[in-house]
């Protein structure tokens, strides 16, 4: 699948800045209190946010535009951190900050019941990785304030991603999805099989996509 090139920096900093303000004006902590005890803040900027229509992919930020994400990321991560300080509760705040698919990262938060639930979301590796903050260039001093966890970014699918034939619109498309998935089930994987069953699903399948960093303060 060919690369879409990204064209329009400047109206796509302009998108990243109003992305970043928009975080930086929520009232947190009432919507954590009074809604749902979890919230997350993923870098929503077209052409990295939303569904491509076309046959390819947007290439991943680099260089000023991974930047002025970055920092927008960081911003929203201490600006939420002093929001959550003032709760007088526990919380989970981090920054998940994906490599190469940097366009995933996102700032998550959660109290409650929810903590457990991030912080056990991602696979940890035997093999430990040390993060180097000065491959981010300007913002290495801000990024090595945080302790970082290095995870695996996966996708994961189960053993009911095909279903049934009567759930397809035809016997074809059920038939390509079938030689979809027995095709990717022969990349390297990793399989975990369930204790016990959730509905039908007996296990799973995870297929390495690249690095996670998990970065806040303790």
């Amino acid at each position: 699948m060919r690369q879409k090139k990204i064209r329009g920096h400047k109206r796509r900093w302009k998108g990243i800045e109003n992305w970043r303000l928009d975080n930086l004006d929520f009232n947190l902590t009432d919507y954590l209190l009074n809604e749902r005890d979890r919230y997350y803040a993923k870098i929503r900027v077209h052409p990295w946010s939303g569904i491509t229509l076309t046959d390819s992919v947007t290439s991943e930020p680099t260089r000023k535009t991974k930047q002025k994400m970055l920092n927008g990321l960081l911003d929203i991560y201490e600006d939420w951190k002093n929001q959550l300080d003032k709760l007088g509760q526990p919380y989970y705040l981090k920054i998940w900050l994906f490599e190469p698919r940097f366009s995933q990262s996102q700032v998550v938060c959660a109290i409650g019941d929810s903590i457990g639930f991030y912080e056990n979301n991602f696979f940890k590796p035997e093999s430990e990785k040390i993060f180097n903050a000065k491959t981010y260039g300007q913002l290495k001093n801000r990024l090595q304030k945080l302790n970082w966890d290095y995870r695996l970014d996966e996708d994961n699918y189960d053993n009911t991603e095909v279903g049934e034939p009567e759930n397809y619109v035809s016997r074809q498309d059920y038939e390509y999805t079938k030689k979809w998935f027995a095709k990717i089930l022969k990349k390297p994987h990793r399989t975990f099989k369930f204790k016990e069953p959730i509905g039908e699903t007996i296990e799973s399948y995870s297929f390495k996509r690249g690095h996670l960093w998990l970065g806040g303060q303790k």
